[in-house]
């Protein structure tokens, strides 16, 4: 097992989108509001899209081409990470066809409903299976350099969008990941971090309509 694949970062994230997937639900469920309306002006929405395209496409560009090279002759891993892929990409019609629903006048709150419980399943499916299977497999055959490379890649897709994506990604962390996690930040961006993202992301009502991310 390698000790240079700190895998607190993906457990944070996926922690993070677990939580928005409890508000999703919360959302679509609602009987005293259009879900739809909501959803359609819902910060939370878009940064939950925004954080799960840029978990998953460095894991995609980076992550899984470095874990295949080291696993050649080994088929049933080379299988599983295909299975990774598959999964992530099965995810993406599902959000398309949610978003296509929010602009259809014609499109009622049940296939709405239907559409977010698929997504449900799908996404909590998928971030289980990874942590049980994918993961393990990451910590013991990744060298310390492909991960350096994947953390970049990962750093790359999270940092147009880092003044909302990393509070987002610290709400509700425990003190200790919380505390680690900026840690790793540059000092510039740990202090806007800490003095300006951290308290505009407390006032946003993500899952309510009219915020603006």
């Amino acid at each position: 097992m390698s000790d240079a694949v700190d895998l607190t970062l993906t457990y944070a994230v996926h922690a993070a989108l677990r939580r928005e997937l409890a508000h999703l639900d919360r959302v679509t469920t609602a009987v005293d509001r259009d879900p739809r309306q909501v959803l359609a002006t819902a910060t939370g929405w878009t940064l939950f899209k925004k954080a799960l395209h840029a978990h998953h496409t460095a894991q995609d560009d980076a992550l899984w081409p470095s874990l295949r090279q080291n696993l050649a002759g080994r088929p049933k891993d080379l299988a599983l990470l295909e299975v990774m892929e598959a999964e992530h990409a099965a995810l993406t019609p599902v959000i398309d066809a949610i978003d296509a629903v929010l602009t259809d006048p014609g499109a009622g709150p049940l296939r709405l409903g239907q559409l977010a419980d698929a997504l449900t399943r799908g996404l909590a499916g998928h971030l289980e299976h990874e942590e049980e299977t994918a993961l393990p497999l990451v910590q013991r055959e990744l060298t310390a350099e492909q991960w350096r490379h994947f953390s970049r890649v990962q750093a790359h897709h999270i940092d147009r969008d880092a003044p909302l994506l990393l509070p987002w990604l610290l709400d509700g962390a425990d003190p200790p990941t919380a505390a680690g996690l900026l840690a790793r930040l540059p000092a510039h961006a740990y202090t806007a971090c800490t003095t300006r993202w951290i308290p505009e992301y407390a006032v946003l009502d993500r899952w309510n309509p009219g915020t603006t991310p």
